[in-house]
C-alpha cells in the first residue's frame, strides 16, 4: 500500500517538471536519481567505430552536455543474499498478467510484453519490455528503466487506478548515492575518459609497430578490418589493448576493458585483464553493437578475442561475456532472446565446458549448441591461429539438450576429454594448501564435501581460508554463516586475504577493502537456526543470479532445529543431507557442509563415524574432511587435516597445519622435518599403502610445476588475476 501511495506522490511531483526538456530535467534536486537517465558523454569520447549496415543502430555518441550521474532504481548489495518468503514462479507471472489485461507471450528465458513506460502508438512499445521467467526482474529495452518483480507490480496498479494507458518512466526513482560513491563513479568516467581518448586505433600505427602489437598477443591472423569494426585500440603507456563497452541502446560508452602483456622471470608471457568501471558492475556484451535486428544465429565466446576470430572466419554474429566462464548476469539475457540459435564456444579447457553446460540452462536448453573443447578444436583465436575451420567446428557443435537416457555413443566424447583432460578434470588446485591437492587432486563441481571437526579446534576459521583461496582463483561462493555473523566471517577471511592483523594496520585497511570487494563472494543474510526449504531455495536463487559454484553450510545443526520436532533428529538430519546432496548433483555446484561430531574423549582422534548423526552423512558425501587437534599438545603439530573419503580417485591421507594467530592462517608452511603421510587404499581395502614424503621438498617443486603449468597454458585473457599477482 505505501509503495503505491510513494510512486502515485512522486508521478505528482514529476509532473511539475517538463521532462521533455534536458535543460530542466537537470534542474531537478541532486538527491533525485532516475534509471532512465544515462550519463552522457565528452566529445572526446567520439568513436570511429560504425555498425554494419543494417544494425540496430549506428555508434554514434551524444552531442557534448554535463556529466551527471545516475543509479539504475536500486541500491547495488550483492554481497548479502536474502530470498522472499514465497518464491515467484513464472506461473504466478502470467496469471498477475492476465489479470491485469496485460499481453505477453513466451520468450526463451523471459516473458515478453509491450512497455508500460511507452504511450502507445509510438513504434515503440511493441513487446520491448522483458520479465525473467526466474526471478521476476524486468527491463524496458527503450526507456531502460528496471527493478523488480514488485516494482513492476507497483507501476502497473499505479497506472490502472489513476486510469492511464502508460506510466512516465520517470516515476522510477532510485536511492541516492553517498558523496564518497558520486566520488568514485565520477571518478571511473573520468578515468574511462582518459584512456580512450589517450588510445590510437590501429589503423593510426605504423606497420612495425603494428606487427609487434599482434605478435605480443598472437592475433596475428585477425585483420586490421576487424579490429577496426570492432573497436580494438591500443592504450601505449600500457602496451594494453583497449576493449570499448557500449551500451545497448543509444550506444554510449560506458567502460573499458584492457588486455595486457608482461614477460614474468622464466621469459613466458603472462596475460592479464583490467576493466573500468571495476568487474562487479562491468555488464556489457561486447560486440552487441554490430548486430542486427534480423540476426537469428550468435556465437557466445568467453573472450574478445575470440568473438573477433569467429566473426572473422564464420561470418556469424558473436558476442563475449563479461565474465568470461565464470558468470552470466541474468540482466544480460533480454539481450540475447532474438536468437533462435545460441552456440556457446567459451574456451578449450573442461572449465569452460562446465560453464557451457551451465550457462545453456539459463539461455534456454532447446535452442542451444556446444562447442566441445578439445586438442582439435581449442579456443576460437587459438583455432584461428593454427588455420583451423572455426566454420566447420561451429557447426559440429553439440546440441545442449539431452534425454533422460543416453546410449555411450552419446557419452563416448565426454569420456575422452575426461581421459584426455586428467589435470583439468581433477577440478581447480589450491594455492595455499599443495598437500590437499596431493590427495584430492582438486575442488570439482556437483560434489559434496563433509568437514567435521572438535568444538574450538578452528573449523569455520579453516574453511574460510580453504574456501577463501578458491575465491581467489575466480569460483562464485556463497556463504551461509548461521553459527557466526556475516561481519565476524568477512573479518576473518579479510584478514586471511591481507595476511596482517588490520587492527595494527587501518591504513591499508581501504586498499585490502577494495580487492576483497572485487572477490566474487557473497553471504547469506541468515543466522541461527533456519528452515532447510528456505536454505535451499536461497541457494537456488544464488545460483541462477550469479552462476556460485561453491556453498559453505555452517553447520547442519543449525537447520535442524525448525524442522517438525514430532520426526526423529536423525531421520531430519538425512533428509537435509540428501536434499544437499541433491542439489549440488542437479545444479553442478560444490556444497561444502559443516557438521559437528558426536562428544569423543580427548585423547582420541575422531573418525567417519565420530560425525554426527547415522551414516548417511559420510555415504552420500564425495569427500570427507576431518581437522584432527591433540588437546592435551601445545606444541607445534597440535592440528592436522586428515582426508578420510575421496571419491575422485580414492586418495587418502593426513597432513600437519599450523595456525598463524596474527593472520588467522593455517597454510603457513610446517617447521622442521614432520612427514606428510599419503595413504591410498586398494580396492579390497586389504592393505594399505603408506608413502612417506618430505613436505618442504615437495611443496617446492609442486608450487613451481603449478607456475610453470599455469604459464604454459596461459593465453590472452587467461592470465593470473590481481588478487592472485597481490599473493
Amino acid at each position: 500500500m505505501w509503495r503505491s501511495k510513494f510512486l502515485r506522490g512522486a508521478v505528482c511531483l514529476l509532473q511539475g517538471a517538463d521532462c521533455r526538456n534536458p535543460c530542466k530535467r537537470f534542474q531537478l534536486p541532486l538527491w533525485r536519481y532516475l534509471s532512465f537517465c544515462q550519463p552522457s558523454l565528452h566529445p572526446l569520447l567520439q568513436c570511429s567505430v560504425k555498425a554494419p549496415t543494417g544494425s540496430r543502430s549506428e555508434i554514434k555518441l551524444r552531442h557534448a552536455v554535463p556529466l551527471y550521474f545516475y543509479r539504475t532504481l536500486r541500491k547495488d548489495a550483492t554481497s548479502t543474499i536474502d530470498f522472499p518468503l514465497h518464491p515467484l514462479t513464472v506461473t504466478d507471472i502470467k496469471q498477475y498478467l492476465r489479470s491485469r489485461d496485460i499481453l505477453f507471450h513466451d520468450g526463451h528465458s523471459c516473458l515478453h510484453a509491450p512497455s508500460i513506460f511507452l504511450e502507445p502508438g509510438s513504434g515503440k512499445e511493441n513487446h520491448s519490455l522483458f520479465i525473467d521467467k526466474t526471478t521476476g526482474q524486468f527491463s524496458c529495452m527503450e526507456t531502460l528503466v528496471e527493478g523488480t518483480w514488485e516494482d513492476l507490480q507497483d507501476c502497473i496498479e499505479v497506472m490502472l487506478n489513476e486510469g492511464q494507458t502508460s506510466i512516465s518512466p520517470n516515476v522510477m526513482l532510485g536511492f541516492p548515492e553517498s558523496v564518497e560513491e558520486q566520488e568514485e563513479r565520477e571518478m571511473e568516467l573520468k578515468e574511462v575518459q582518459r584512456i580512450w581518448s589517450s588510445s590510437v586505433p590501429f589503423s593510426d600505427l605504423l606497420e612495425e609497430e603494428m606487427q609487434l602489437v599482434k605478435t605480443m598477443f598472437q592475433i596475428g591472423k585477425l585483420t586490421n578490418a576487424t579490429l577496426k569494426r570492432f573497436g580494438v585500440r591500443l592504450f601505449k603507456p600500457t602496451k594494453s589493448l583497449v576493449f570499448p563497452w557500449f551500451s545497448g541502446r543509444d550506444l554510449g560508452l560506458r567502460g573499458v576493458k584492457l588486455l595486457s602483456a608482461a614477460i614474468n622471470g622464466d621469459g613466458q608471457v603472462v596475460y592479464t585483464e583490467a576493466t573500468v568501471p571495476k568487474v562487479s558492475s562491468y555488464h556489457n556484451l561486447y560486440g552487441l553493437p554490430l548486430i542486427a535486428r534480423k540476426d537469428v544465429e550468435v556465437v557466445l565466446t568467453g573472450h574478445e578475442l575470440d568473438s573477433m576470430a569467429v566473426s572473422q572466419a564464420t561470418g556469424l554474429p558473436s558476442l563475449t561475456l563479461p565474465r568470461g566462464v565464470s558468470c552470466l548476469p541474468p540482466i544480460l539475457l533480454p539481450y540475447l532472446e532474438q536468437f533462435k540459435k545460441v552456440t556457446l564456444w567459451l574456451g578449450g579447457d573442461m572449465r569452460s565446458w562446465e560453464a557451457s553446460k551451465i550457462f545453456s540452462r539459463k539461455l534456454g536448453l532447446k535452442r542451444c549448441s556446444l562447442v566441445r573443447p578439445g586438442e582439435f578444436q581449442p579456443c576460437p583465436s587459438e583455432a584461428l591461429a593454427q588455420g583451423k575451420n572455426l566454420a566447420r567446428i561451429v557447426k559440429a557443435s553439440i546440441p545442449a539438450a539431452h534425454k533422460s537416457i543416453v546410449s555411450f555413443k552419446q557419452l563416448r566424447e565426454d569420456v575422452y576429454g575426461e581421459l584426455a583432460n586428467v589435470e583439468q578434470v581433477a577440478g581447480i588446485p589450491w594455492n595455499r594448501f599443495p598437500e590437499l591437492n596431493r590427495i584430492l587432486k582438486g575442488h570439482r563441481k556437483g560434489e559434496l564435501t563433509v568437514f567435521t571437526g572438535p568444538t574450538g579446534s578452528g573449523k569455520t576459521t579453516f574453511i574460510s581460508e580453504f574456501a577463501l583461496d578458491l575465491c581467489i582463483q575466480g569460483v562464485n561462493t556463497l556463504w551461509g554463516s548461521f553459527e557466526i555473523n556475516n561481519v565476524r566471517l568477512a573479518k576473518i577471511m579479510l584478514t586471511q586475504f591481507a595476511n596482517q592483523r588490520l587492527e595494527e594496520n587501518l591504513d591499508q585497511y581501504d586498499m585490502w577493502a577494495d580487492k576483497f570487494e572485487d572477490l566474487p563472494l557473497y553471504f547469506m543474510t541468515f543466522h541461527g537456526q533456519q528452515n532447510i526449504k528456505a536454505v535451499l531455495e536461497t541457494m537456488q536463487h544464488a545460483v541462477y543470479l550469479y552462476d556460485i559454484g561453491h556453498v559453505i553450510i555452517d553447520n547442519l545443526q543449525f537447520m535442524m532445529g525448525q524442522e517438525n520436532l514430532s520426526f526423529d533428529k536423525f531421520a531430519v538430519q538425512d533428509h537435509i543431507i540428501g536434499a544437499f546432496r541433491k542439489f549440488a548433483t542437479n545444479s553442478s555446484c560444490h556444497v561444502t557442509l559443516i557438521i559437528h561430531p558426536r562428544k569423543e574423549e580427548d585423547d582420541k582422534d575422531l573418525q567417519t563415524a565420530s560425525i554426527f548423526g547415522t551414516a548417511k552423512a559420510s555415504q552420500e558425501a564425495d569427500n570427507v574432511l576431518i581437522l584432527q587437534e591433540k588437546k592435551l599438545v601445545t606444541c607445534p603439530g597440535r592440528r592436522s587435516l586428515q582426508v578420510v573419503k575421496n571419491r575422485f580417485d580414492g586418495d587418502v591421507g593426513i597432513f600437519p597445519l599450523e595456525f598463524n594467530k596474527a593472520s588467522l592462517t593455517f597454510s603457513a608452511p610446517v617447521k622442521g622435518k614432520q612427514k606428510l603421510r599419503k595413504v591410498k587404499a586398494d580396492k579390497n581395502d586389504s592393505t594399505d599403502e603408506t608413502e612417506e614424503i618430505e613436505p618442504k621438498e615437495k611443496i617446492k617443486k609442486t608450487i613451481k610445476s603449478t607456475k610453470a603449468k599455469t604459464v604454459k597454458g596461459s593465453g590472452p585473457g587467461k592470465g593470473p588475476t590481481d588478487e592472485e599477482n597481490n599473493l
